[in-house]
């Protein structure tokens, strides 16, 4: 079965020429690539934060092999959704999931449950895909819509994730899909969005749970991330980098009430 794309033609071009035009505009090209155990990327229209998660991208030493977490925006589906096998479609092209991960994930953590309903709609992993289609030949991935905050279900994903990558015989990157503070100044967002981030290049887990919950900090996908430094940490991670932060002023001119990007590594 095909996931066909849901916002081509919104949050980016469904012309494939021009999307190719579009991302390779956003691609820099690093003194030396970074090797990571993840990345943090946005998820917004291509035009507002295309460009921060071109940068993280093209920053990256990537492999063939990803597990994309983001959000669950519309509500639909199970609380951790593991999308099932089949391919997704962009203006790109079809790229396909890897059913042998996905068979893993699912012997690792029981709280996984493979579901189409919580991706249907779901823009927050869709929007990764050309990019790495820009980057990289034939990848396989797995797609976990994370539709709960609950910290036990998200620290238990963590370590399955963690064990999943450690028994892997090839490298295995993971995508946390997130936007930063929503709909707030430009200052106020930059204030709030740093007790996020310091938390985030400290692979704190726990410390970037708390601070967003105490400060109620807008980040849309900090459970998908929570889960991913959950991982790291196990995994041996010991800082992450900071490759680019903005927010949606700089491109609309309204700096009232914005919604920010940030763009990380984590090593």
């Amino acid at each position: 079965m095909i996931r066909e794309p849901v916002v081509a033609g919104q949050f980016y071009s469904a012309d494939a020429k021009a999307l190719r035009q579009n991302i390779q505009s956003y691609f820099k090209t690093p003194d030396l690539l970074i090797e990571a155990k993840a990345i943090v990327a946005p998820h917004a229209g291509y035009l507002y934060s295309g460009a921060v998660a071109g940068e993280v991208y093209s920053a990256i030493r990537l492999p063939k092999r990803f597990i994309i977490l983001g959000p669950n925006h519309t509500g639909r589906g199970e609380a951790l959704s593991l999308h099932p096998a089949g391919d997704w479609r962009t203006p790109l092209g079809l790229v396909s999931i890897d059913e042998e991960l996905n068979a893993r994930l699912l012997a690792e953590c029981s709280r996984l449950c493979e579901d189409r309903a919580a991706h249907l709609r779901e823009h927050s992993l869709e929007v990764q895909i050309p990019f790495l289609q820009m980057l990289v030949a034939e990848f396989r991935f797995a797609a976990i819509c994370v539709g709960t905050t609950d910290h036990s279900a998200l620290t238990s994903l963590g370590h399955a994730l963690a064990r999943v990558i450690q028994s892997s015989p090839e490298p295995i990157l993971l995508v946390a899909s997130s936007d930063m503070t929503h709909y707030e100044p430009a200052e106020t967002a930059a204030r709030q969005d740093q007790h996020a981030i310091d938390r985030i290049l400290a692979v704190d887990p726990d410390g970037l749970y708390r601070v967003v919950i105490e400060k109620d900090i807008s980040m849309c996908g900090f459970a998908p991330t929570v889960a991913a430094l959950t991982a790291c940490r196990e995994l041996g991670a010991t800082a992450g980098k900071l490759i680019r932060y903005t927010n949606s002023g700089c491109v609309s001119g309204d700096y009232h009430s914005v919604v920010a990007y940030a763009g990380m590594a984590v090593v």
